[in-house]
């Protein structure tokens, strides 16, 4: 299961990644955009995303994949931890800390052959 010692291991690469705290619980963050954070039920993660890929997500799967009514009008997503795949968690981070970062950070990323 990911659990948020897996989550930090997935965001660890990325450059410019700050680990702090949104709404009492661990977020992180670039150039002060949120990009992730857990979520109060600690089973699920909040992750930046657009509208579109979430409903794209939601469909494909799920049981994983979900949002609250809070959620409704702002492009995040709810994350199940115990059904999501490590390296799918991982594509999304990835995706969530593109649009908060700088092209600087994205090249250098880019760089390393990521």
């Amino acid at each position: 299961m990911v659990t948020l010692n897996v989550i930090r291991e997935l965001l660890a690469d990325l450059p410019g990644v700050k680990e702090g705290f949104s709404y009492g619980t661990r977020a992180f963050s670039v150039r002060r955009k949120l990009i992730a954070r857990m979520h109060q039920k600690e089973d699920a993660v909040v992750v930046r995303t657009d509208f579109g890929e979430r409903e794209k997500l939601m469909q494909s799967n799920p049981l994983t994949y979900y949002i609250t009514d809070h959620y409704l009008n702002y492009p995040w997503v709810l994350v199940r931890l115990p059904t999501v795949q490590r390296e799918e968690l991982r594509d999304l981070l990835v995706k969530a800390w593109r649009r908060g970062a700088s092209k600087s950070q994205i090249a250098e990323y880019e760089s390393r052959g990521k």
